[in-house]
């Protein structure tokens, strides 16, 4: 019996469907949006650049988008290496282990509104940190991190690394487990360290992974927003303020829409800027370690 060639298409039609509805019509509407004047109560009007113009002279928009790229140096290198040697210490076959490759995924699932509380105690003048820092003799008095505009957004980053780190690390996890131990007993055979051994074995055979890993946490440092606002509300002064919570508070709190819509249009082309060249990058990478 001779198949329909169109049957396929047929079983990709629920996909598009829900992809159309969730993903490129939010996506279309918003850009038609950024060209407009809309505040929710009256009827949107077309406007042309000018929300674009007004983006670009707006010093806080820069502000914020210099504080968004900042987040993305430092937190996705952290996200890519760290989580690495988390993998390789969970990789081992010793007892019990399951019970810590468990532990280290908890704060992944552990709700993000919970962990930015918690990390407000342990960031308060007279919390666990501070006291820390003073039994050793560190500091000399309490440091205010999430009140200072000199530390308020890397306290943070330091919350979204460690909720993170779990996460990444089962995805390494998985492809350590697909590397050959030949390879490594070969490595022993032939003297090389420990160190070496990741280097020349685990990192290369893991650069599939690692590309997906700097992708994903790009992406996630560039959307980052529930412990900004559960944390410092993108104070003091806008210290720890990123795009995306700037968005939010044009959308939601100011009511312009058009104006948000704008500034959503740019994250979403820088995002696809940045992932792009990490997909261009990674793949080189991983073409030259082959060659």
């Amino acid at each position: 019996m001779k198949s329909n060639p169109l049957t396929p298409f047929l079983f990709l039609i629920p996909g598009v469907i829900i992809l159309g509805a969730f993903i490129f019509y939010p996506m279309l509407n918003a850009i038609w949006l950024s060209f407009t004047d809309y505040n929710i109560v009256a009827d949107a009007e077309f406007i042309g650049l000018e929300n674009y113009k007004e983006l670009f002279a707006d010093a806080l928009f820069w502000k914020v988008l210099g504080q968004t790229l900042l987040y993305l140096i430092i937190v996705v290198p952290a996200l890519v290496i760290l989580p690495i040697f988390l993998a390789i210490l969970v990789n081992q076959q010793v007892k019990g282990i399951g019970f810590f490759r468990s532990a280290y995924y908890v704060p992944v699932v552990t709700s993000m509104v919970v962990v930015g509380i918690a990390w407000k105690w342990v960031y308060a003048d007279r919390g666990i940190l501070n006291y820390i820092l003073e039994s050793f003799g560190l500091i000399d008095e309490p440091i205010n991190w999430l009140t200072s505009t000199s530390t308020s957004i890397f306290a943070v980053m330091v919350v979204t690394i460690w909720k993170g780190l779990g996460y990444y690390m089962v995805i390494y996890l998985a492809g350590l487990q697909s590397i050959p131990d030949d390879l490594y007993e070969a490595a022993d055979i032939d003297g090389a360290t420990k160190w070496k051994q990741i280097w020349h074995i685990t990192v290369p055979l893991l650069m599939p992974s690692i590309m997906i890993v700097t992708i994903m946490s790009s992406i996630s440092a560039m959307k980052v927003f529930e412990e900004i606002y559960v944390m410092t509300g993108g104070g003091p002064l806008n210290s720890s303020k990123t795009l995306v919570f700037y968005i939010y508070e044009e959308a939601f709190d100011k009511l312009q829409m058009g104006y948000a819509s704008a500034a959503g249009v740019v994250l979403f082309v820088i995002t696809l800027i940045f992932s792009v060249i990490n997909i261009k990058f990674m793949s080189k990478k991983e073409s030259d370690i082959k060659g």
